[in-house]
């Protein structure tokens, strides 16, 4: 599967029509960028059922700025809305294996409680 391009324009719309998305940071002078590419894109091939995207930090620069992207290339993966991870860093294929993997296994449910006891605990600080 060819991985999507995401913009300002289309981020919203890609990220709700999808329940799993892989999202990969970069820039084209970044050599480490370069270097993950074709990793990326055959975890594409191999993984048909998941969406694979790409946000070229460049063109871009409000998309890095709304998630704080400070270090390319930064791998993020988003399930029903929600950031399960992000790291920065380019992985080998093996790893990338791993992350996805860990990332299917997870209970939305049981991410989604988490994240309101987290927000709830935030608004009850003085």
């Amino acid at each position: 599967m060819s991985t999507v391009e995401l913009t300002k324009e289309n981020f919203d719309q890609v990220v709700t029509d999808n329940d799993f998305l892989l999202i990969d940071f970069w820039a084209s002078w970044c050599g480490p960028c370069r270097q993950f590419a074709p990793v990326y894109d055959s975890a594409s091939e191999r993984h048909p059922d998941l969406v694979f995207a790409k946000v070229d930090t460049e063109a871009q620069q409000e998309l890095a700025a709304a998630f704080e992207i400070r270090s390319i290339p930064t791998l993020m993966i988003v399930r029903d809305n929600v950031a399960v991870f992000s790291q920065p860093g380019a992985l080998p294929e093996a790893a990338l294996e791993d992350v996805i993997g860990q990332a299917r296994k997870l209970d939305m449910d049981e991410v989604r409680k988490s994240v309101e006891e987290q927000q709830q605990a935030q608004q009850e600080k003085p």
